[in-house]
Parts: structure tokens; C-alpha cells; sequence
């Protein structure tokens, strides 16, 4: 590792391009359209491989190549993407960014004749493919595609409901969306008017007069655009319905665990687990309640911090935490750790124009990952590159292991690296802090699994209510949205959550709903990931079990790679397993406070 004093802190993206004048840009821009038409212009008019497995064997050979070296896009798709997050406000990055998008979605319509018509063949000639030593590399790849395969319609058909999911529905989420973003407030404690993203962020102040101005401004805001929101959100209920109607999908949510490679009955014992462990929630929020010393918390509070989390930490700090923390757990992960840490592979610092979040991200299995940061010193700002080291580490494994078709992970456990780094690096933070500190950090801990398994489930409860009374009804009322909203947010949040008037319009904003029942996969992740180190804490050489499942990519699917480890996560007994370790947690987190006599 390199001397604190000499960390990079900036990208080095020269491995893609040398700057974003690169005079080679036209010509790798050429060379990724060359390739991607020539296998186009090779396949497009055959049939032989649809029918023969030693010729389709030569196409997936050749397929897998492509998608490991150019993409649709190649290494200018990938740097000026990464560019674009630098500085957003570059009009000439988001110039040729937008150019090389375009080109890209072109290319991607052209060549999607490929899977879409290999999907379509026989059962009789999936058996034979399937089958087919040859193709052994690439069968969990087309199980998928075969599985998918039932529900798709023709291509011309297909193209068409591609187009119309512009207007049908893009149009409608980014219209909502674009006015509440658009809205300011003139809140108490704030000299200027604040944008509704501050406002979210205001709602958790400690300060009383602030969080509840905001919070009323939040819901004025709301109110404003519930008509506007009723009818975006019944037009999107509709597409989705003619959607699955076309397609014979009777269940709305089958096609999220069919593009997830999640078996229906998987979820739905993470559903049934988690909402009959409700009390834990509960019981949470009844001891928040009491460490703020408050009579009830209302709606907007709920995620209020607890305790003074002040301490500060460096970016070396954090590198020194995390890698100690790495190296305790397993060689292989330090050493990537190392090599992102050394090489140019984290931007660390806020700057002005730069994407305001955190993310790891990874472009073709030939291409270096890259995360993000917006390091200000903080506790979060240490586990946030604990987290996005996770998902890095995830992604450098399955490289190692997997082809390109394969280099992938599903959105089921996609988590599951990033917290399992995540919780190991905050028990170390834990060991070293004094008893305030502990139970503030404790508190967080909490915070973050009830926000992310148990809100996540209410959040996809009501989805599946919201999504059933529309296809019974055939319209709501955005009251009737409300009311829904509401019993599955209390259903999880209990007798010392106050729903108060207004609230009943906060699922307005909620992005997620949109995202159809996308939100299991907080909850899956973060349970596999308790599950998983439970395991490593109990056995240190499970870790080698750990790393094969995190090797795997998308070779097989999560419930099969699993029960290689011999975990069966079809069992309601796994996810009640890990719902147990969060009691634990808040059993200890009780029983800290009452020693300190805060409770």
C-alpha cells in the first residue's frame, strides 16, 4: 500500500482513454461498430445455428468475445460515461456521451435478433442445447433466455412495445418526478428556499422547528402534485396490465423474478418471513422513541440519527480501517483492495460538478472497475467505502472465474458483498469506540436494516395490493392510494410511528414503486449477507465458501449456487435465521442503553 501522504485520489482512466480529446477515439469508436456488424452481418440471415449445437456453440464463442471486448459501446461508451459523473454540468462530455448512447442503442437493436431468435427455438431443440457438452459454459445463460423465452412476443411485436414504453410509461415517471424536483420551500431556520431533495434530507434534523417545517413543506409539495401522480401512476398500472395480459403473465410481479433469476417461491418466503418478524420493528422504533425522548416519533422522524456519530475520519483513516479489515477476512480481498486503492481506481473527494453519491461500478469483463466516493470525513464515508469495495471485490472475482456472459450479478444477491464488507468493517469501528459512541453506532446499524428489510417488504406488499385492486377496480382514486399506503407503512412501523394527515401522500415521490417490485432485493441481500456472517464468525474457512458464491456471477441461478454452500434460501427457516441475528442486535442495543441508564 502506498504511504498515506501519496494516495491517489483522482481516477486514472488512461487504461480506456488518454483524455477526453483523444485522438483515438474515432478510430475504437469504429473498431466496436466494425466488430459488432460484422457478427450481425455474419448471423443475421442463418438458421443453422438455431439447429445444430456445434454451430451455435461457434456463435456463443464469438457472442461472448464481443460482449467481453467491445460491448456496444467499448472503451469511449465506458470513459465518457465515467466522465460524465466527474463533471455533469460539461455540455462537450454530455456531447459525446449522448453521441456514443445513441450509437449504442442502435447497435443494440440490430444485434437483438440474436438472443430474441434463440430464444424462440423448440422445446425439443432447448432439451438438445441444453444438453450439448459443448455448451455446458453458456446453459445457465440460455436457461434464462429459454425461461424468458415463454412470455416474449414476436419481434416485430416486441419492437413495438419497446417504442410505446416511452410514452406509456417513461414519460409519465420522469414527468412526475421532473415537477417535484423542480418544486422550493421557504422553510423556518433556512435564509433561502430549499429544493425538495433538501427538503427529504431536512425532514431528519435534530433541530424541532426545522424537520417539522420541512416536513410540512414536504407535504404541501406532495399534496400539490397528488392529482398529477393519480393519474401517472393508473396509466403506468395499466401498461403494466396490458403488458402481462399480451404476454399471459397472470402474477405482476413474475416478471421481476424471471429478469432477477429469482424463483417466485424464494421471495415469497422472504415476504411471509420477514412481515410475520414485523415486531422487531416495532420494538426499534419503541426504543428510538425512547433514547430521543419522545412521546411518539411522527412519520418524518423515523429515520432521525441518534447520538453524536462526530468523530472524524480521514480518507487514510478509512483506508487503514478497511484494509486491516480485509486482510483479517482474506488475502485475495486485501490485494484488490490494494490494487483499487493504488491504481487510480477511487475517486475520493467531492468537487464541484461531480455526481453527489457513491457507487462501484464495472464495464466489459476486459475493463477496469472503478468506484466512486464523496469523502467528507465522516463514520458513513468509512463504511460507504467498505460497502462499494464489496460490490468492486464481487465484481473482481467473478472476472477471475466467469466468461462475459456470465460476469454479472443478479439483482437478488447484489447487496450481499457490499454490506457482508460493510458490517465486518463496522464491528471493527465498534471495538474501538467508547459506549456513546457504540450505541450510536448501533442505532445506525438498525436504522439501516429496518429502512432496508423491513420498509422494503411493507414497500413491496403494497405494490402487490396496489397492483391487484387496480386490475379489480380498474381506476383509483388517489385517496384510495393513500389509504393502502398507509396500512402497510403502519402494518411495519407500529404504535410509535404516527401517521398524521399528510402522510398519507408520501408514496407520491417514492421512486421505488415504480421500479416494479425491485425493493425485495434490499432485504434479500442484506439477510444473505447476515446469514453469511454468521457462518465466517462461527467458522473462519467458511470464507472459502463465501468467495465460491461471489465467484459465481450469473453461472447458476442464486437458489442452486447457494445450496452448493448447503444453504437452502427457498427455506423460510433461512430468512427467519437471519431476522434472528437483527434481534440480537437490538437485544443488545436494549440492553446498552439500559446500562447506561438512557432508557
Amino acid at each position: 500500500m502506498k504511504k498515506a501522504s501519496k494516495l491517489n485520489s483522482q481516477w486514472i482512466l488512461t487504461p480506456l482513454l488518454k483524455s477526453d480529446n483523444d485522438p483515438k477515439i474515432e478510430d475504437k469508436t469504429r473498431e466496436v461498430e466494425e466488430k459488432c456488424y460484422e457478427f450481425i452481418n455474419k448471423w443475421k440471415d442463418r438458421t443453422d445455428y438455431l439447429e445444430d449445437p456445434a454451430i451455435l456453440k461457434t456463435a456463443l464463442d464469438e457472442y461472448e468475445h464481443l460482449s467481453a471486448n467491445y460491448g456496444t459501446d467499448g472503451d469511449v461508451g465506458y470513459y465518457f460515461g465515467l466522465r460524465s459523473s466527474q463533471d455533469q454540468d460539461s455540455p462537450a462530455i454530455k456531447a459525446k456521451y449522448n453521441k456514443i448512447v445513441d450509437r449504442s442503442i442502435k447497435i443494440g437493436n440490430d444485434i437483438q435478433f440474436f438472443t430474441h431468435r434463440l430464444a424462440k427455438v423448440s422445446p425439443e431443440m432447448q432439451k438438445k442445447f441444453l444438453e450439448f457438452p459443448g455448451l455446458h459454459d453458456y446453459s445457465h445463460w440460455l436457461e434464462l433466455l429459454f425461461n424468458e423465452a415463454k412470455y416474449l412476443l414476436s419481434e416485430p411485436e416486441e419492437k413495438i412495445l419497446a417504442l410505446k414504453s416511452v410514452t406509456s410509461y417513461s414519460n409519465w415517471v420522469r414527468m412526475t418526478s421532473s415537477f417535484i424536483s423542480k418544486e422550493e420551500r421557504k422553510i423556518k431556520g433556512k435564509k433561502d428556499k430549499v429544493s425538495f431533495s433538501e427538503l427529504m434530507k431536512l425532514v431528519n434534523d435534530e433541530n424541532k422547528e426545522m424537520r417539522d417545517s420541512a416536513a410540512e413543506s414536504v407535504n404541501d409539495i406532495l399534496r400539490t402534485h397528488a392529482d398529477t401522480a393519480e393519474a401517472e401512476i393508473n396509466s403506468i398500472l395499466s401498461d403494466k396490465k396490458t403488458n402481462d395480459e399480451l404476454r399471459n403473465i397472470e402474477r405482476p410481479d413474475l416478471p421481476r423474478h424471471l429478469s432477477d433469476d429469482i424463483d417466485t417461491e424464494v421471495v415469497d418466503a422472504l415476504l411471509d418471513s420477514v412481515e410475520s418478524r414485523y415486531d422487531i420493528s416495532k420494538r426499534y422504533y419503541n426504543l428510538k422513541k425512547k433514547l430521543l425522548g419522545f412521546k411518539k416519533l411522527k412519520y418524518h422522524e423515523r429515520t432521525m440519527p441518534y447520538g453524536e456519530l462526530n468523530k472524524k475520519y480521514s480518507y487514510e483513516d478509512a483506508v487503514k480501517m478497511v484494509g486491516d479489515t480485509f486482510k483479517k477476512l482474506d488475502g485475495e480481498f486485501h490485494s484488490i483492495f490494494e490494487d483499487f486503492v493504488n491504481n487510480g481506481k477511487i475517486d475520493v473527494y467531492p468537487r464541484k460538478g461531480k455526481y453527489n453519491g457513491a457507487f462501484s461500478i464495472h464495464g466489459l469483463k476486459t475493463q477496469p472497475g472503478y468506484i466512486l466516493l464523496n469523502h467528507a470525513d465522516e463514520l458513513r464515508d468509512v463504511t460507504t467505502l467498505a460497502h462499494e469495495m464489496g460490490h468492486a471485490i464481487n465484481n473482481e472475482l467473478i472476472r477471475t472465474k466467469q466468461n462475459a456472459l456470465n460476469f454479472d450479478t443478479p439483482l437478488s444477491t447484489a447487496e450481499v458483498a457490499s454490506t457482508f464488507m460493510e458490517d465486518f468493517v463496522l464491528d471493527e469501528l465498534e471495538k474501538g469506540a467508547n459506549d456513546e459512541l457504540k450505541l450510536a453506532i448501533m442505532m445506525m446499524r438498525l436504522d439501516d436494516l429496518v429502512s432496508s428489510i423491513f420498509r422494503q417488504v411493507a414497500c413491496y406488499k403494497f405494490e402487490q395490493e396496489l397492483h391487484h385492486t387496480f386490475r379489480e377496480k380498474g381506476y383509483l382514486p388517489k385517496e384510495e392510494i393513500g389509504k393502502i399506503f398507509v396500512k402497510h407503512m403502519s402494518n411495519y412501523l407500529g404504535p410509535d410511528v404516527e401517521m398524521y394527515k399528510g402522510t398519507e401522500n408520501w408514496w407520491v415521490y417514492w421512486s421505488h414503486i415504480r421500479r416494479y417490485f425491485y425493493v425485495y432485493s434490499y432485504a434479500s441481500g442484506l439477510l444473505i449477507s447476515k446469514s453469511l456472517q454468521g457462518a465466517v464468525k462461527e467458522d473462519k474457512a467458511f470464507i472459502a465458501k463465501v468467495k465460491e458464491f461471489l465467484s459465481a456471477g450469473t453461472s447458476d441461478s442464486p437458489r442452486n449456487i447457494f445450496l452448493k454452500t448447503g444453504i437452502d434460501i427457498g427455506r423460510k427457516q433461512f430468512w427467519l435465521d437471519g431476522l434472528d441475528e437483527i434481534e440480537q442486535l437490538l437485544v443488545k442495543t436494549e440492553n446498552t442503553a439500559h446500562s447506561m441508564k438512557k432508557i
